[in-house]
């Protein structure tokens, strides 16, 4: 299977210029230049960026240059430091995977979608000439199924209008279910050589997100060790959350987690990606901060095995705060440890 050679351990910087408040003071010191230094001397060869579309745009399609010259300063910070980098459209106008965002109507009125292709025309015309240390992603977690086939019409009328412009730069590409690894075998068939299938993995949600505040359904004071059998993870799913990705039973009640889920889990991302003859990138994975740091160690040093077997490039969530950490207090004593796994 084809890697994405320099995007294979990374993490995202998460909260920098999106999902924030969108104010100077935020964009001046959620990520300092040393941030990016600290990141290089961990080993690691890219940083994720996730973008707003409030960076770069006012609510009437203005373009503001001040969110331009940020994100070039953080390429030009990931150039001093050899790392590559991400460029990810988190929200666009009409359209986020958050919905307290109360953004909509992106994927029926094609006055929005001209918006996001011009949008997408501007990142080419201005960082297109970083193809060889930057990567585009189109957008962040398309949620529907339901939004397919037209998003797969979005995406290819936008990579056709970024080619015209920058031919040859990475595109990452994801699907439906919030980037699941189900939607790859129906996203369309990659345009070019320099396409890459993304999805996003937070497998299994139970223990991920163990006492998350925005799970439905999810106790906060519920906690799940690592090393519980798959019928605890089975029965706590069934108590704590709407749904779980998988049937745990089939690997028999009293068996411990293992390695072995997540084989099964990529099995399918592998089969699509080497039937297509395209890499692919792992844009989001993770562990909540209330999970107990040894154990989230252990599900990283596990999801990480088979990253590394099959080639799979990754960034995981993130850097700092955003409920997941890596430089925050709760994970201090493993964070040196656990860098040399991504």
């Amino acid at each position: 299977m084809k890697t994405l050679k320099g995007y294979m351990h990374g993490i995202n910087l998460g909260g920098w210029f999106s999902q924030c408040d969108h104010t100077k003071e935020r964009y001046d010191r959620f990520i300092v230049k040393e941030d990016l230094a600290r990141i290089a001397g961990w080993g690691l060869d890219h940083v994720r960026v996730p973008v707003d579309y409030d960076l770069v745009e006012d609510r009437d399609g203005n373009y503001l240059e001040e969110g331009f010259a940020y994100l070039q300063k953080a390429i030009d910070w990931c150039g001093e430091y050899g790392l590559n980098m991400v460029l990810d459209l988190h929200k666009t106008f009409g359209y986020s995977f958050d919905d307290g965002e109360e953004e909509s109507g992106f994927f029926e009125n094609e006055a929005f979608q001209e918006r996001f292709y011009r949008l997408w025309e501007q990142f080419a015309t201005r960082f297109g000439k970083y193809k060889d240390r930057l990567a585009f992603e189109l957008l962040n977690e398309v949620t529907d199924k339901e939004y397919c086939e037209k998003w797969n019409d979005i995406s290819g009328t936008c990579i056709a209008r970024i080619r015209a412009i920058a031919p040859d730069i990475k595109i990452l590409l994801g699907g439906y279910y919030n980037n699941s690894i189900a939607a790859l075998k129906d996203l369309a068939l990659p345009a070019d050589e320099n396409v890459i299938y993304n999805f996003h993995c937070y497998e299994p949600l139970i223990f991920t997100h163990q006492g998350a505040y925005w799970v439905k359904g999810m106790d906060q004071s519920f906690r799940l060790p690592i090393d519980a059998t798959y019928g605890e993870f089975a029965r706590c799913a069934k108590e704590q959350i709407d749904y779980f990705y998988t049937d745990f039973e089939k690997y028999g009640q009293d068996r411990p987690f293992g390695t072995e889920f997540f084989e099964d889990l990529v099995a399918e991302a592998v089969k699509v990606a080497e039937e297509r003859d395209v890499p692919l990138y792992c844009g989001e994975f993770g562990v909540i901060n209330l999970a107990d740091p040894e154990d989230t160690m252990k599900w990283y040093r596990m999801i990480c095995s088979v990253f590394d077997k099959y080639g799979i490039g990754r960034a995981a969530w993130s850097y700092r705060e955003m409920d997941f950490g890596f430089v925050d207090e709760h994970m201090e004593q493993v964070v040196d440890e656990l860098v040399k796994i991504l």
